[in-house]
């Protein structure tokens, strides 16, 4: 840990911001650079632009209106200047005596004297003080940790540290990336002359060097443990028996081609006697489900058992289903785990899985617990792999020594994202609809327009058909929200007198929720007025109207997962979005992408852009860094030809794949393997 003399604090401090070695410094590079290179009058200032001026002080006072504050009028000989601060020490109003010469850093802006700079940088000029030769680094930093400290700090590790190269000479050439040392010195230590504008843009050959390696680092991390994993043995899934080729022959419609490409290679990982960890991902309604009981069979064929994971009861309750549905003609069992269930029912459940009675196990993060033991699990199957955390999966995956995995998303993940966080998986992509499904067509209105919407829905489920009401997402309160899922329900049923309304909340037990959704099924319930907790799992094709409250509030990805709810059979679907005016510029954003497009992977990649990477990743990379320096977006050139070197520097160079994963991510290069 790097320390400063004297000070105890200072470790605690720099943990804050993640440094922790001398390298840690190095690479704790400026946010922006401030031109503290030259005097501006204060005459020439302009509004919202960071100058400096120099100005002797005309007078200092501490005022309470409307509360405490300090005020410091400066004048040069173009003019005079307000400085304003809201905290300040008494220190700070001393030097800041009548009289002495001042040199301020700051945004100058029009205030109640006129012009005005709140809250500047500033030094008591004593005597000649020449001004800096080249701009001024402003490093991210934290309470208790100035920017003189902190600078100190990072030359002191500048002075100790090796800043050689990791890359090969030649491949450095061929990249036409600059120097490792250079890109440092010159971030650190920009050259007279520089524009603080470009250097901030992070659009410099330093920048794009900084980039790279930060973004090999990453590679480099992801293919070492992929490496690891094809090392490892696992059973070897071969075509054994007729179940797989069974299930397509009884299957009343036909793969896709996206399906039999994904099924394929499914298949081909399978075989190898090493483990799978292989992503389906594909849009809303794509089909991935007939996929993973094909890979399920695969491993009941050969004798083992298969565990399939999803984060809510509802969605395991529909694999459950469809599970049972397509495997119990073909004479295979399916256990159900579920936390919602009764006593006696786990135990059956648990009982079955033991013996091996049941080869196939469906359920909920309760197949996680320890009193479930499988007798001979050779493959794990997890839905919505984003929602589950690291230890969680791993719990799992304990169940079987190196078992094949699974994962299945329907979040479509942008082409960038998969590259970067998810190069350790192999991944497969269902990018068609099967044929009858139609889009379902968006329609926004304003909710001044309420009345017009509830009068579709009656038309609708009066015709015979079904609709489902999402109420608003409430950040603030769980509460909250039940509440309002409760006062939606007792209003639609109010206006509606002539349907039967169903209502399906987060709190709800197990056992009333699946009564509800069985009503709902059966169409014994015309219209469920619901909460988030339909956005997944939930498969009723007579429902082809879908209505969204406040969808300003929804992010995306979640408009789009609660889209594909409907549109889930031969009737033309229809999803509203009501919205709150006024709209604010990143609402309008998001609901026009979602108005315009029902392409998932369209969508996720517009969702990238707005959010960045954080939301996607969810619990997978617990503890993992995002990117501090790279833009996946803006930087997908640099990830591209980090990603074609990675193989090339392992295999010819790995000592110095190692020193560059040490000097980027020293001790946290094992955290992307779970």
């Amino acid at each position: 840990m790097p320390r400063a003399p004297g000070s105890k604090a200072i470790p605690a401090k720099l943990a804050k911001l993640g440094i922790r070695t001398d390298f840690d410094l190095v690479l704790h590079l400026p946010l922006r650079y401030e031109d503290e290179t030259r005097i501006t009058p204060i005459s020439s200032a302009t509004p919202g632009t960071p100058i400096q001026v120099e100005g002797t002080v005309r007078s200092t006072e501490i005022v309470y209106r409307p509360k405490r504050q300090l005020i410091s009028r400066i004048e040069d000989s173009t003019g005079e200047l307000v400085l304003r601060f809201f905290n300040f020490y008494r220190s700070q109003a001393k030097a800041l005596e009548p009289g002495v010469t001042v040199r301020a850093f700051g945004e100058v802006r029009s205030g109640f004297f006129g012009g005005e700079m709140a809250h500047p940088r500033f030094r008591v000029l004593r005597g000649e003080a020449a001004l800096p030769s080249a701009l001024t680094p402003i490093y991210p930093t934290t309470a208790g940790l100035g920017q003189a400290a902190l600078r100190r700090l990072i030359e002191a590790a500048l002075s100790r540290a090796q800043l050689d190269d990791t890359l090969p000479e030649e491949m450095s050439a061929r990249l036409g990336l600059c120097g490792f040392r250079e890109a440092v010195e010159i971030l650190h230590h920009p050259r007279p002359g520089a524009d603080p504008e470009e250097f901030g843009a992070r659009a410099l050959p330093a920048w794009r060097r900084m980039k790279f390696d930060e973004l090999l680092a990453q590679q480099l991390s992801m293919r070492r443990h992929y490496r690891e994993r094809k090392s490892r043995s696992a059973p070897a899934l071969s075509p054994r028996g007729a179940y797989t080729s069974a299930l397509i022959e009884r299957l009343p419609f036909r793969l896709t081609v996206a399906q039999q490409l994904a099924w394929e290679e499914i298949e081909s990982d399978l075989a190898q006697p090493h483990p799978m960890h292989r992503l389906l991902q594909g849009d809303v309604g794509s089909g991935k489900t007939v996929v993973a009981v094909l890979a399920a069979l695969r491993a009941v064929e050969n004798g083992m058992q298969a565990a399939v994971m999803a984060p809510t009861e509802i969605l395991a309750e529909q694999h459950f289903r469809k599970f049972s549905e397509w495997l119990e003609p073909l004479g295979v069992e399916t256990a159900w785990i579920s936390g919602g269930q009764s006593r006696k029912e786990r135990e059956s459940g648990r009982a079955a899985i033991a013996s091996g009675k049941a080869s196939v196990a469906v359920g909920t993060h309760a197949l996680f617990q320890e009193r479930v033991a499988f007798r001979s699990l050779g493959l794990a199957v997890v839905d919505e792999q984003h929602r589950f955390g690291v230890s969680q999966r791993l719990a799992l995956r304990k169940k079987g020594e190196d078992l094949h995995q699974l994962m299945m998303s329907a979040t479509p993940i942008p082409r960038t994202l998969s590259m970067s966080y998810y190069a350790d998986l192999d991944v497969s992509i269902i990018d068609e609809l099967p044929p009858g499904r139609t889009p379902v067509l968006t329609k926004l209105f304003a909710d001044s327009r309420r009345a017009e919407v509830v009068k579709r829905i009656r038309d609708a489920c009066v015709a015979g058909g079904q609709a489902y009401w999402v109420c608003p997402l409430i950040e603030e309160s769980e509460q909250m929200q039940l509440q309002t899922a409760l006062d939606t329900h007792a209003a639609l049923s109010q206006e509606l007198p002539q349907l039967r309304v169903g209502l399906i909340h987060g709190r709800l037990k197990a056992a009333e929720k699946a009564q509800t959704m069985a009503a709902f099924h059966a169409g014994r319930i015309q219209l469920l007025v619901g909460t988030t907790v339909i956005e997944v799992g939930v498969d009723v094709p007579n429902a082809s109207l879908m209505v969204i409250e406040h969808a300003e509030r929804f992010g995306l990805a979640q408009l789009h997962q609660l889209r594909g709810r409907v549109g889930r059979g031969a009737a033309e679907s229809v999803c509203v979005l009501l919205y709150q005016d006024p709209l604010g510029e990143a609402a309008r954003r998001r609901l026009k992408v979602i108005f315009e497009s029902t392409d998932g992977f369209a969508i996720a990649h517009e969702d990238l852009v707005l959010r960045g990477p954080g939301e996607y990743l969810g619990a997978r990379q617990s503890g993992a860094p995002l990117l501090r320096f790279a833009d996946l977006n803006e930087d997908a050139d640099l990830l591209e030809t980090a990603r074609a070197v990675t193989e090339g520097l392992l295999t010819d160079h790995p000592d110095r794949a190692e020193r560059h994963l040490e000097r980027w991510l020293g001790g946290r290069a094992r955290f992307l393997g779970a």
